[in-house]
């Protein structure tokens, strides 16, 4: 055979016989290849099988099975057989001559009536730690592996997990580190198996998969891992004809054009009114009161000026340039709208009118329209059904609601619905500070990849949230985000945790793939902390935004009531973290601090008598220890206030300080003073431990993203 390979490392023949084999059962309507057609496409990439003998004939069955050696496996072969062991198709463990001539026999007789092709004969492979590989491809994602333990670990406990391809080294370690199983694969009474060659398959398999993309699922299951190498017994593809796909979006000079999105030098908002109630009212006023730092351009056709500024009949009557327009026009005017901007030259539009795909076909058409306009002027628009972006920075605040005073921030958020993201922004501003807030709507051009593109850009963000309802943009989504995140957390809340239905699926891989567990994997893949619900997502975000990230694993708990202490060293260890070990300096100036009956060092516990002096000589004793990493305080709410002045005169060195009080719903003016003054707080210890781990291992993998 000749060994010549191209770029992608399969030889230059074997490619074309795999193709040739795709294309042979395309071209018959089969959605699937047989077994001995799928082991024969294993074989070609080095992949080792039990092989792909097809006997004829009982006497050529026995002849094969001499030459193999027993005991043997016997299976159908045949166009019109999927699932060979549920119909009774597969007959293991034989023997001798005699046992073969049997199962030969009884495996023809059972598919009489179906088309058989011959019988497989196989070697019986030795037993192993069974596993399962596994692709199946994704509308959003492409193609994602996946790996996990075989046989009852697959079909009861569902011990997998998966990633986006391609994947590198470092994703295949982290997928067999993180399946529950992945102590049986390290060594379990002596017993390991060959991870290396493990890893090696698992390349090999997503190289085959990227290579021809006619393979729509595959299954390898299962497949035998020894302590040297591994073996594949069973293996099913399932195929299609090559989808057109369109070219992602190439990122080119979208951060540019982003900025322009958020620091233009002049809006133009198209329907603004001097109407209080409307929506051109609102948008306009929020760009007034905030003193937006740019240049307004009020267009209305039946009005001389709006709110005071002069107005224009038309964007084209505009006598100077116009960086961003924003269109509030009612839908069936707005792609005249839309067109008036690109004629005057404007690259970024901004359409919050409602009324187009998420409408119906007439939407969905006007929509359209619009998405061939800015194609042909070159424009980007963001929209349609959005509430725009605000910038506390520049006073860029464009939302349909009206906004009071907010305070210049550094966090990020981008959200698909715009009433969600305007919600959070009123009701979150005392004590969370936004600097970028965009809003996609039906995203037809400008996507949650742009937008987090440029975040990652931006100066004057330091943690970037996401409210995401679904992924436009795959790939490009998670090269972007692994970018981000290599510089500034990413924090997503996703949607569609649960499947609405179920579908039709063919393969293992497949059924276990739903949307969420892709998701997640993408999360993972990428360096993005995912949120659980809105709670967890602000805990988050206001833990990164105003504290620094551990530098260690060992943690101070200080508390005024033991039972709070207990449920935070719980918390912590089942997050990977500890209880810090004081130095045994510190451990006799604790002792100082604390009252007669207090024994217990870490967590420190108060038992209701912590004041803030102690307080504060006890964080002090916590920075200087080498073993703490960070510090966890619980305070009693009755008190809370008399805590903040103290907290704030404190030098933490670096080190981070989150706070949990209990019931805090009903202490919110001192809670909201320990806010503004840098201090995170939380309605129970459990969140606030877990959300010091989530800090800390990011700061890993931040730190391992620097060394690669």
């Amino acid at each position: 055979m000749d060994s010549r390979t191209g770029e992608t490392g399969v030889s230059v023949t074997s490619g074309e016989e795999c193709r040739a084999i795709f294309s042979q059962a395309i071209g018959e309507n089969r959605t699937y290849l047989m077994e001995h057609e799928c082991k024969e496409i294993l074989e070609s990439m080095g992949i080792a099988t039990t092989g792909f003998l097809v006997a004829g004939s009982e006497d050529e069955a026995v002849e094969m099975s001499n030459k193999l050696g027993y005991p043997v496996v016997l299976k159908i072969v045949s166009p019109d057989v999927v699932h060979k062991t549920d119909s009774g198709g597969v007959k293991l463990n034989l023997a001798d001559e005699d046992a073969v001539r049997a199962a030969y026999g009884e495996i023809v007789g059972a598919f009489k009536y179906q088309h058989i092709i011959g019988v497989a004969v196989q070697k019986m492979a030795d037993p192993g730690v069974e596993a399962i590989i596994g692709v199946t491809r994704d509308p959003n994602f492409g193609p994602v592996l996946m790996f996990g333990l075989g046989g009852i670990f697959v079909e009861v406990l569902k011990d997998v997990t998966f990633r986006v391809l391609p994947v590198t080294l470092q994703d295949i370690d982290e997928m067999i580190q993180e399946i529950k199983g992945y102590p049986l694969l390290k060594g379990y009474r002596g017993k390991a198996v060959d991870i290396d060659a493990l890893k090696n398959l698992l390349l090999k398999i997503s190289e085959l998969v990227l290579t021809f993309p006619e393979i729509r699922e595959l299954d390898l299951n299962p497949v035998f891992l020894y302590p040297r190498g591994n073996m594949t017994v069973d293996a099913r593809m399932f195929v299609s004809p090559v989808p057109e796909t369109a070219p992602q979006q190439s990122s080119g000079n979208t951060v540019e054009q982003m900025r322009t999105l958020f620091y233009p030098g002049s809006i133009a908002v198209l329907g603004a009114t001097s109407v209080e109630g409307k929506l051109g009212y609102n948008v306009f006023r929020n760009l007034l009161f905030h003193k937006f730092a740019g240049k307004l351009y009020p267009i209305n056709p039946k009005s001389e000026s709006v709110q005071g500024v002069k107005a224009y009949r038309s964007i084209t009557e505009v006598p100077d340039p116009v960086d961003l327009a924003i269109v509030l026009v009612p839908a069936s005017a707005a792609v005249t709208a839309v067109e008036e901007c690109c004629r005057k030259g404007v690259k970024i539009i901004v359409v919050e009118t409602a009324g187009f795909a998420e409408t119906g076909a007439d939407g969905k058409a006007a929509q359209e329209r619009i998405r061939e306009i800015i194609k042909a002027h070159g424009c980007r628009l963001l929209g349609p059904n959005c509430s725009g972006v605000i910038n506390t920075h520049v006073g860029n605040v464009q939302s349909i609601g009206l906004v009071e005073e907010v305070e210049k921030g550094n966090i990020g958020m981008t959200a698909q619905a715009g009433v969600y993201a305007a919600g959070i922004l009123t009701g979150l501003r005392h004590v969370m500070n936004f600097g970028i807030v965009a809003t996609i709507g039906n995203k037809m051009d400008i996507s949650e990849t742009d937008i987090l593109e440029y975040l990652g850009s931006d100066d004057h963000i330091d943690v970037v949230a996401m409210y995401m309802e679904d992924v436009k943009s795959g790939r490009r989504f998670i090269d972007v985000a692994s970018k981000v995140t290599e510089k500034k957390p990413v924090i997503a809340l996703k949607g569609g945790r649960t499947a609405a239905g179920t579908k039709v699926v063919s393969s293992h891989t497949a059924s276990l793939a739903g949307n969420d567990e892709i998701n997640s994997a993408a999360f993972r893949q990428s360096g993005i902390i995912r949120a659980r619900d809105n709670e967890h997502l602000f805990g988050l975000l206001k833990a990164f935004a105003r504290q620094p990230l551990p530098r260690g694993d060992g943690i101070l708990v200080i508390t005024y009531t033991g039972s709070l202490g207990v449920a935070a060293t719980d918390t912590l260890y089942l997050n990977g973290m500890r209880l810090a070990e004081l130095e045994p300096e510190l451990k006799e100036r604790l002792k100082g601090i604390l009252p007669d009956y207090v024994t217990s060092l870490n967590p420190v516990d108060y038992s209701f008598s912590m004041d803030a002096e102690q307080l504060r000589k006890t964080i002090e004793l916590g920075i200087v220890s080498e073993d703490v990493g960070g510090l966890i305080v619980v305070l009693q709410g009755e008190i809370l206030g008399s805590f903040v002045d103290t907290l704030r005169s404190i030098d933490y060195k670096g080190k981070p300080i989150l706070s949990c009080v209990a019931v805090k719903e009903f202490m919110m003016e001192d809670v909201i003073r320990m806010e503004k003054a840098g201090f995170p707080v939380y309605s129970t210890v459990e969140m606030a431990a877990e959300i010091l781990a989530d800090m800390y291992r990011y700061s890993l993998r931040k730190d391992r993203q620097a060394q690669a």
